[in-house]
């Protein structure tokens, strides 16, 4: 065990070891570092005015991801490599093209949000130099600016990739000797403090588990999308807290299933879903914006118990199950009865999820919708997942569940019994359409009334018949990149 925290922060080693469970990332720079480039805006991950970029090792080398500092805890960045504005140059040491193409496009106009669209689009520019309108618009559906419309941005975002110089970048060219440094930071558990605040690093899965079977009323923190906002918005004491977002990677796909590691990332999923689940892959780019999808974990958005999570409604609809261990023990759950009831889920003290399953169903018809305010980067109203098996043109099977009608994400049994045995027509869905409304009981409040949330329940089921029925009806609005 070691007492400090290591990363590297733009060209210097950084280690502390009076290092809180609530410090973040963005007070460390702006405060400690005087790194004031990267701004506060929002403190919940929604502007991207402090985004960064967060240099990580994985089993096929070094990556760097955008990721919102105003959220990401200051312990979690152990054996990481933090990039912030002030780094970024060209190999003379003048502007980088990133910042030369938004200075010639005019893509900044007050300043406020620009460090963070800068490397944003940085991010995009290292990972796909040759990116199109749509891939941008992605890359920067965490970042608000409320005086250029986007326009320009976009434009010096085409410019920059159209100028190249990544073989010259600084990040690209030193990032096996980045690698080698930041493994040297791993091998121990790391156990902060400061006061009376405790913070816990734990080396592997196995470690994990024996600090939650000494800790187990600990909070657990993965990629802190929902923690963070405990401390910002309402200063919760989060101690002793355990990080785990470098944890349970793991990838496999065999025998029909997709088996994802708790710890993988929305932006590490989503490749995986675009080969397995094609149907599903633009509902994961409606996940926050690329800054949270990039530290958000499927499988805490799971234990989190949300009754609008994002995954859960789509991934109990294809029937996914979970193990949750605690020491050596497991157990697997079918993921529809892990929910319990608002607040209340299928796991004890000391028990985490360690791994996510999911049959891929080959041959069903399956769909995931979102409904909320705004397309990117938003709350959830209303989330639903669909997975039909049609046989002779008969409904042999049916799974619907639904995110935001009820205190859990939760199947629509009434609704699922309307489909089944039924001919594969508009009738059926129809007459599903109608027993939803006997499946829940929706509350009101600030993101949707009882009743919007109850016609929106109903009409994705002719929605549904829609798209499956007549597949070139335009029916909703293409997002996936490169479409």
């Amino acid at each position: 065990m070691t007492p400090e925290l290591r990363f590297l922060l733009n060209d210097q080693e950084i280690r502390l070891t009076d290092v809180g469970a609530s410090d973040t990332l963005l007070d460390h720079l702006r405060i400690a570092r005087r790194l004031t480039g990267t701004k506060e805006g929002c403190a919940e991950g929604d502007c991207g005015a402090c985004t960064v970029l967060l240099g990580r090792l994985t089993q096929t080398g070094m990556i760097y991801e955008p990721i919102n500092a105003c959220i990401r805890f200051l312990a979690s960045c152990h054996g990481c490599h933090v990039v912030t504005v002030e780094h970024i140059h060209s190999p003379e040491g003048g502007l980088h093209p990133i910042q030369k193409a938004m200075v010639e496009n005019h893509g900044s106009q007050c300043g406020f949000c620009t460090p963070g669209i800068v490397m944003s689009l940085y991010g995009l520019w290292m990972g796909n130099p040759d990116a199109g309108v749509t891939e941008i618009e992605t890359a920067l559906q965490g970042n608000l600016c409320r005086c250029t419309g986007y326009e320009p941005i976009v434009k010096a975002a085409l410019a920059a990739g159209r100028a190249g110089g990544q073989a010259m970048d600084m990040l690209l060219v030193e990032r096996d000797r980045v690698a080698a440094k930041l493994r040297e930071m791993w091998g121990q558990r790391v156990e902060l403090t400061k006061g009376d605040q405790r913070a816990i690093i734990p080396t592997d899965a196995d470690d994990l588990a024996a600090v939650l079977e000494e800790n187990p009323k600990a909070t657990i923190v993965a990629g802190s999308t929902d923690v963070g906002l405990w401390v910002t918005k309402f200063l919760r004491n989060i101690s002793p807290a355990v990080f785990i977002g470098h944890l349970m990677k793991g990838i496999e796909v065999r025998d029909g299933e997709i088996r994802l590691g708790a710890g993988v990332t929305y932006s590490e999923a989503g490749p995986v879903f675009r080969e397995h689940l094609p149907q599903a892959y633009d509902y994961i780019l409606r996940i926050g914006g690329w800054q949270v999808r990039n530290m958000g974990t499927i499988g805490a958005n799971i234990a989190n118990g949300s009754p609008i999570g994002d995954t859960p409604p789509l991934l109990i609809s294809l029937g996914a199950r979970i193990v949750l261990r605690k020491g050596a023990v497991r157990r697997e759950v079918a993921l529809q009865d892990f929910f319990i009831d608002y607040g209340k889920q299928d796991r004890v003290p000391g028990e985490f999820v360690e791994e996510v399953i999911i049959p891929t169903n080959p041959g069903a018809k399956i769909a995931a919708y979102k409904v909320s305010k705004r397309r990117d980067s938003d709350i959830t109203a209303v989330a639903a997942g669909f997975c039909l098996s049609v046989e002779n043109g008969i409904i042999a099977g049916a799974r619907v569940a639904f995110g935001g009608m009820a205190g859990i994400p939760k199947r629509a049994a009434k609704a699922e019994a309307a489909l089944v045995g039924q001919p594969f027509a508009r009738e059926a869905f129809d007459a599903a359409a109608k027993a939803v409304a006997d499946d829940f009981q929706p509350l009101s409040d600030w993101r949707a009334s009882a009743e919007y949330r109850s016609a929106v329940a109903s009409n994705l089921f002719r929605r549904f018949w829609l798209e499956q029925s007549e597949p070139d009806l335009p029916v909703r609005l293409k997002y996936a990149v490169g479409e």
